[in-house]
């Protein structure tokens, strides 16, 4: 394992893992019966996909965050309202600059002092076209709310669940920042026992890309974050990844046009671009076998951050068993990296019953 300090220069339902897997979305399923019509014309990317069955897994996943979590946490289903849809099929229909609405899990410890002022976790999911509900998110919160977390995990625009209408409404790197910006309000807002000047964000895979978002447009609203395995950089990233992956961005509801045809609407949406802007204290975690995040791309993140004069944390794990969910498994290096985040976030956000 490579280990540096960057300091200026120098249990979730298995048929839902099934569908969304990963960071990258699952081929489209045949249409059936029921299915929901998505937005933005025929070729839409939601088009041929199987909405009712992502509906009926979202509520297994539901209920399975009661199950695993409603024995030490409050849980609860909530909703709220952020920045209007990215891309409106008629901008001058009524509504159609309302706000969209996003649902969220929330989870506060039953076992807290709510007389005292007490940390946020905001947790942004994994993923193009995913949700809040992969296993190792169950075991994660599960490990956060023992330590006296409260935590809330947004399904942003674009996730899976809430038919098609909502999976077309994708805006990766762009308003799906502003949604999950907008959990970390509405948890400050509804709990006044949750302390502004004690939040921290995590995130792998597509949620480290959001996680390194939030902190670099949103300065000073983070206490400390974690980005495991990040994107980090699309223009580099579409330039190794397969046609059918770039078509997700130049579909027309999406960006809308290729990297070629827009280089600098790619770079906005990425965060190497804002590297001179981090304030935050930060922790990132690389693997050097990643078949998905190529390594390169933390790599180039870090010389970046390292060119600005910033300080960081970061560690490039040399060829870890799992590749790119090698720190989400249940294997002792992944249990040891998951340790060394709670303690990263734990100097900062100073929980009641941290990891030792």
């Amino acid at each position: 394992m490579i280990s540096r300090l960057g300091v200026g220069g120098g249990l979730g339902c298995a048929l839902a893992q099934a569908q969304r897997a990963g960071a990258v979305p699952a081929a489209p399923a045949p249409p059936a019966a029921g299915t929901l019509a998505p937005t933005g014309g025929a070729q839409a990317a939601g088009a041929g996909r199987d909405q009712g069955n992502d509906i009926l897994i979202k509520a297994l996943e539901i209920q399975q965050w009661h199950t695993a979590l409603g024995d030490i946490a409050d849980v609860h289903q909530i909703r709220y309202t952020s920045a209007p849809r990215h891309r409106p099929p008629n901008p001058t229909a009524p509504g159609a600059k309302n706000p969209l609405i996003i649902h969220a899990m929330t989870f506060v410890p039953k076992n807290i002092d709510k007389a005292k002022k007490q940390p946020l976790i905001v947790f942004a999911h994994q993923g193009i076209h995913s949700d809040f509900g992969h296993d190792y998110e169950y075991g994660v919160v599960r490990s956060l709310v023992e330590q006296g977390y409260s935590v809330i995990g947004p399904d942003y625009r674009g996730s899976t669940g809430y038919g098609g209408g909502f999976y077309n409404e994708i805006d990766y790197g762009g308003l799906e920042v502003e949604d999950v910006f907008q959990a970390r309000a509405w948890m400050l807002e509804n709990y006044s026992f949750l302390d502004e000047k004690r939040v921290g964000m995590i995130g792998w895979s597509h949620g480290g890309m959001i996680t390194l978002m939030n902190i670099l447009l949103h300065p000073g609203a983070y206490a400390v974050a974690y980005a495991g395995v990040p994107v980090t950089d699309l223009v580099l990233r579409l330039g190794y990844h397969d046609p059918s992956y770039q078509a997700i961005f130049s579909a027309p509801q999406h960006i809308g046009k290729t990297v070629q045809g827009d280089i600098q609407e790619y770079l906005k949406r990425s965060p190497i671009t804002y590297a001179d802007k981090l304030e935050t204290p930060l922790l990132i975690h690389g693997n050097t076998n990643d078949e998905d995040v190529n390594v390169i791309e933390v790599q180039r993140f870090v010389a970046a951050l390292k060119a600005a004069g910033k300080n960081f944390e970061y560690k490039i794990y040399d060829n870890a068993p799992g590749g790119h969910e090698f720190g989400r498994l249940d294997t002792k290096l992944a249990q040891e990296s998951r340790r060394d985040v709670y303690r990263f976030l734990a100097k900062y956000l100073k929980p009641e019953r941290p990891v030792n």
